[in-house]
């Protein structure tokens, strides 16, 4: 985590996604980027009135978010960024630039119907990113010295990619990794391949000298909620998680885990994009 890329609205779920940042900062001694992104919509709108004075006031504005995160984090480079464009497009191009980045975002949590339509930058970003996105929901007032990590392991090949950076977390802040196996069916095979997986990734923490305690829950129905449920009992401080891959990109993000998660979870969320999906053509 050498670049900590955040995006920046000055809206107050980004504020408190930049103390977070910050945080990591503190442990990791990463550089900042602040970057905001003048979208057409406000250039459009900046047109009609001064575009110059609007994009001097947000200068200002991110140069006095600089010298906060410098006071709290004196040690990391904080750099401010403007960029122009579409906000999911530039803030993914702009970290995948950098070596060894993260992006941070702040996002409002829907619920109901809601959850079907695509309408916020952050769900974009994780769909287009190929780096680890962390999630700060609204009004997620969490201690950011984090504590215990959890992450949810299932059958699949690819849950062990999130155990790299679930180690990176919990080396940064000495904290504990939950590993906690998802049986969805009494299938003895299935079960099998579970704890093969909490295995393997009981063996990757132990070679990172990393602390870590493995558990097992029987899930019958909605598996996002019985994972957030969990992570509320134990109170874990951070969550990690795969990006659902759809095949079907007209449907990307329509009910799937991953926005359910995000959207009700009461922790932050790291979500880590699958580096081993391929699509197949149809």
């Amino acid at each position: 985590m050498k670049n900590i890329v955040v995006g920046i609205d000055f809206s107050k779920n980004s504020l408190n996604a930049l103390k977070h940042a910050v945080a990591i900062g503190l442990k990791t001694k990463g550089t900042l980027h602040l970057v905001w992104v003048k979208t057409p919509a406000v250039s459009n709108e900046i047109a009609k009135k001064s575009a110059s004075s609007y994009t001097k006031r947000a200068e200002e504005y991110l140069q006095h978010l600089k010298a906060e995160c410098k006071a709290e984090a004196p040690h990391c480079g904080v750099n401010c960024v403007i960029l122009e464009g579409k906000t999911a497009y530039e803030l993914t191009k702009f970290a995948a630039n950098l070596q060894d980045s993260i992006l941070v975002m702040g996002t409002h949590g829907v619920s109901g119907f809601e959850e079907a339509f695509i309408g916020s930058n952050a769900y974009k970003t994780i769909g287009l990113t190929e780096v680890p996105v962390l999630i700060i929901r609204e009004n997620i007032e969490i201690n950011r010295d984090l504590t215990q990590i959890l992450v949810p392991i299932d059958s699949s090949f690819e849950t062990l990619q999130k155990i790299k950076y679930a180690i990176a977390f919990a080396k940064a802040f000495s904290a504990k990794i939950l590993l906690l196996g998802i049986n969805t069916s009494e299938d003895a095979m299935l079960k099998h391949t579970i704890n093969v997986q909490l295995g393997h990734a009981g063996n990757m923490c132990t070679k990172a000298n990393v602390r870590y305690d493995v558990h097992t829950i029987a899930v019958k129905t909605n598996s996002s909620k019985a994972v957030i449920d969990y992570a509320q009992n134990v109170d874990v401080n951070l969550v990690v998680i795969m990006r659902e891959e759809e095949e079907d990109m007209t449907n990307f993000w329509m009910g799937s885990t991953t926005r359910m998660m995000i959207n009700t979870s009461p922790v932050p969320m790291l979500i880590i994009p699958n580096v081993n999906h391929f699509a197949v053509s149809k």
